[in-house]
């Protein structure tokens, strides 16, 4: 797993295994992401397919510049694309579309190369908003961010994985004090919104089988987090249950790739 931006202002990720290569969200730029993907050791022309977790500018603003140039299949679920479509314009002002798209259904497995891809259905306020764990080789990676709160499907999703990228996005005192308007606030503190540092410890505490050997905390708001606040309470949670194979902790960035980490 290789993050290659995480945050407010673009989020994309690399999930490889030995033969295949995924690039999970594409919102930067074409040319930023494909920068990234060459300081991390690929080649954007390795990539075998583009998966979108939902239709936020965040998620797709590169897009449709990226499956132009690399011609690789796309996969997304129909009500995402279609809100794709429809919010989005190409620099004519066309309606964009995806060269070579893939249709999913949310609950389904399907396989891209030697990975098994499962998507899973989370609470954000989009059309159609997913989760995704990878397996290949045995080994089973997760990645949930932009979500409200912590389903049980969700729950039952990220059970086992050895490797998980979830979402740390608020400190709740900071955003209730911070900048951004009322109904900003409350869109985000929703059970449609993201995730606070409180509520993904409760679920690190409780519900997570503590079998990752990485956790990556991802999605830190820029305004309304600290990483030494994020950081803290995920290790106040996971308590005695972080060594050198278990549970290691980072924190994925904005505006730097995060180390390739390996299984």
């Amino acid at each position: 797993m290789t993050v290659l931006a995480s945050g407010s202002k673009g989020n994309s990720t690399v999930i490889a295994s030995s033969r295949t290569r995924l690039l999970v969200d594409c919102g930067l730029s074409c040319k930023e992401t494909c920068n990234r993907l060459v300081k991390s050791g690929f080649a954007p022309e390795s990539l075998d397919a583009i998966l979108i977790t939902h239709e936020h500018s965040d998620h797709v603003g590169g897009l449709h510049v990226m499956s132009k140039k690399l011609r690789i299949p796309v996969y997304m679920t129909l009500p995402t694309h279609s809100a794709w479509q429809r919010a989005c314009k190409d620099s004519a002002g066309n309606r964009v579309h995806a060269e070579r798209l893939e249709v999913f259904v949310p609950g389904r497995t399907f396989c891209v190369g030697d990975i098994e891809v499962k998507s899973f259905t989370i609470p954000h306020d989009a059309a159609d908003p997913v989760g995704f764990t990878f397996v290949s080789e045995g080994i089973k990676l997760g990645v949930a961010t932009d979500l409200g709160f912590i389903a049980q499907n969700v729950k039952d999703n990220l059970h086992g994985c050895h490797g998980l990228m979830i979402e740390s996005n608020h400190d709740l005192e900071m955003l209730r004090v911070g900048p951004y308007p009322w109904a900003v606030k409350q869109r985000v503190m929703s059970r449609v919104g993201h995730l606070s540092n409180d509520a993904l410890a409760e679920f690190l505490a409780n519900d997570y089988d503590k079998s990752a050997a990485f956790l990556i905390l991802a999605h830190l708001s820029e305004q309304n987090n600290h990483p030494e606040i994020a950081m803290s309470v995920a290790e106040k949670a996971l308590g005695d249950d972080r060594s050198l194979l278990r549970n290691q902790l980072m924190l994925a960035s904005q505006h730097e790739s995060l180390r390739t980490l390996t299984l």
